[in-house]
């Protein structure tokens, strides 16, 4: 086999894993309680699973109304990147971007949109054949920084990191990683894949998920 069959076997298996959690999930729940997400190879602190908030952080904003996300920002990682509807593929898991889109985020359309109450979702690939894709960064975000989601009814909604999680794959709980965590607040959640490779499995040994909240808005 070559190298690049191999990258890509271990790409389309890292998403695979990934999108099997969600449609397990999202077949046990109802879509308006927890949304989720696919594709990163990563490390992290695994301790950061529950850990609460820390202090300084802002208060959370008035929820927005629904309305489509066009366009996400994330100034510390250099993050400018369109946002694309996704829905659930064949097997019911999330759709992602196909790799030749690997610099765009998928929104789950089915659910929240970000800034209205809820929980709303965006995936994106870690990495192509090639060279790192949209979310290669993601485990590296710390609590305080900022994430801007650009809307079509011209509002800017503006998120604060509150955590970043490196979940195993052995120790994974879906409604902690995903369940919203505070009622009436508008939350936000960026998943890719994380851990290592796992050779045996051909899969990956974790999930990144960083969580974010409502803090404000801009026009």
């Amino acid at each position: 086999m070559s190298d690049r069959e191999r990258s890509s076997g271990r790409l389309l298996t890292g998403v695979t894993w990934a999108l099997l959690l969600l449609g397990l999930w999202l077949w046990g729940r109802e879509v308006t309680d927890v949304r989720q997400g696919m594709s990163a190879p990563t490390t992290g602190d695994v301790a950061a699973v529950g850990r609460p908030a820390e202090a300084g952080l802002p208060p959370a904003a008035r929820p927005l109304g629904q309305a489509l996300p066009r366009r996400i920002d994330i100034p510390e990682l250099g993050v400018q990147a369109p946002v694309v509807a996704r829905g659930l593929d064949a097997e019911g898991g999330i759709d992602p971007p196909p790799f030749d889109q690997a610099g765009v985020v998928g929104w789950y359309a089915a659910g929240a949109g970000p800034g209205a109450r809820g929980t709303a979702l965006m995936v994106g690939h870690v990495d192509t054949e090639t060279r790192p894709a949209v979310f290669y960064k993601l485990s590296t975000m710390r609590a305080g920084e900022r994430i801007r989601v650009v809307r079509d009814d011209g509002k800017v909604a503006e998120f604060t990191v509150d955590g970043v999680q490196v979940v195993p794959r052995d120790h994974f709980d879906a409604r902690q990683a995903y369940g919203t965590r505070e009622a009436d607040r508008a939350e936000l959640r960026l998943i890719t894949c994380g851990g290592t490779f796992d050779r045996v499995s051909r899969s990956y040994t974790a999930n990144v998920i960083v969580s974010a909240y409502l803090t404000g808005t801009a026009v």
